[in-house]
C-alpha cells in the first residue's frame, strides 16, 4: 500500500501529527509512505522507516502556484491512498490532480478545547474508520550529541507566530546565570531570532557567563533538532522547538501567554511543565498584544520559571 501524506507547514504542528501517522503504519504495517511539506516539516521524517519519498512543497517559490501544484500532483507518484493534515483550498487542488479515489483532507470535529494531537489522531480514525488512540511524540534517527560531561541548558527566546508568545530577553537571561555553574547555555533561534538571542548573550557576557553558545540563525533544521535531542533541561516559549523537547522527553519549562495551552502544550512529556498567569484577557490567539501591555508575558519574572525548574530536575 502507498499512502501520500502533506503535513503542516509549521514545525510544531508536523511534529504533534506523528503520534497520527504512527497509528496510520501500525494499522498498514507494510505501507510506504509519501511525506509531501515544507522544507523545515520534512525533515521531521528524514529517518522514518516507513517513509518511501518526501517531496519539498515549493510551488510559491516562482511562476504560478497552481501550475506548479498540479505538476507536482503529476510527479509524486501513484497512490492507494492520500491524505492531508492541512484544509486550505490548495490541498484540495493537490489531491484531486493525485487521482487517488481515497483522499481524506484534515476536519476539526469538536469545538471542545482538546489538544491538537488529538485532533490529528481522531482525523485519521475518521477517514480510516479506525479506533486507536495517540501515543507520544515520535521522530526518528536523531542522536544525542554532547561533547561535554556538563549537563546542557537550551534557551529558546524566539516564536515565530508572533512577538505576543515571545517572554522577555531578559529574563530568560537570568535564568541561564542562575544556572550557569550547573549547566552549559545554549540560546537557540531562527533565521529572525537572532537580535533577540544577541540581547541574551550580551547580558551573558556582562554577567561574567562564558559556557555559552549562540546558535540563533546558525543551524540547520537538522542540527536543531539534535541540539534539542541532547539538552538536559529547556526553557522556551510556546514553540516548535517546544514540541522537538516533547518528542525526547526532554524535561522543559514552557513559557505561555496569549496561546491555548490546553490545546498546544507538551504531548505527554512527563517532565514538562507549564507556567502562565492565566490572566482574563488570554488567551487572544493574537500575534501581538491588542491591549498594548503585553501583560501575560510581562508579568512572568526568571523567579517563577526557576521555580518551576526546581519541580522538574
Amino acid at each position: 500500500m502507498k499512502i501520500f501524506i502533506e503535513i503542516p507547514t509549521w514545525l510544531g504542528d508536523a511534529v504533534m501529527t506523528t503520534p497520527a501517522i504512527e497509528n496510520i503504519v501500525k494499522t498498514y504495517p507494510d505501507a510506504k509512505l509519501t511525506i509531501y511539506g515544507s522544507y523545515v516539516s520534512t525533515k521531521l521524517f528524514l529517518h522514518h522507516p516507513s517513509v518511501e519519498k518526501i517531496f519539498i512543497d515549493e510551488s510559491k517559490k516562482e511562476g504560478f502556484r497552481y501550475l506548479n501544484l498540479y505538476r507536482d500532483a503529476k510527479k509524486v507518484g501513484k497512490f492507494d491512498i492520500a491524505l492531508s493534515f492541512r484544509k486550505n483550498f490548495t490541498t484540495q487542488y493537490l489531491l484531486f490532480f493525485l487521482g487517488v479515489k481515497k483522499r481524506y483532507i484534515y476536519k476539526r470535529y469538536t469545538k471542545k478545547e482538546i489538544h491538537q494531537v488529538i485532533r490529528y489522531n481522531d482525523f485519521i480514525n475518521k477517514s480510516f474508520g479506525i479506533q486507536t488512540t495517540p501515543g507520544k511524540l515520535k521522530i526518528y534517527g536523531y542522536e544525542k550529541d554532547k561533547n561535554t560531561n556538563k549537563k546542557l541548558l537550551g534557551l529558546n527566546p524566539g516564536a515565530t507566530y508572533g512577538s505576543a508568545k515571545r517572554w522577555y530577553p531578559e529574563e530568560f537571561a537570568k535564568v541561564a546565570i542562575e544556572l550557569s555553574k550547573e549547566y552549559n547555555i545554549v540560546i537557540f533561534g531562527g533565521p529572525n531570532e537572532d537580535e533577540i538571542a544577541a540581547d541574551i548573550e550580551k547580558l551573558l557576557v556582562a554577567a561574567g557567563v562564558k559556557n555559552y553558545q549562540n546558535l540563533a540563525a546558525k543551524t540547520s533544521v537538522e542540527e536543531l533538532i539534535s541540539g534539542i535531542a541532547s539538552l538536559d533541561l529547556f526553557v522556551t516559549n510556546d514553540s516548535g522547538p517546544m514540541h522537538l523537547a516533547a518528542a525526547f522527553q526532554i524535561p522543559t519549562v514552557t513559557i505561555f501567554g496569549p496561546t491555548k495551552y490546553t490545546e498546544t502544550n507538551q504531548w505527554m512529556n512527563e517532565k514538562g511543565v507549564i507556567f502562565t498567569k492565566d490572566l482574563e484577557c488570554a488567551p487572544c490567539m493574537k500575534r501581538q498584544c491588542p491591549l498594548g501591555h503585553h501583560d501575560c508575558m510581562k508579568l512572568i519574572k526568571a523567579e517563577d520559571v526557576l521555580q518551576k525548574v526546581g519541580e522538574i530536575v
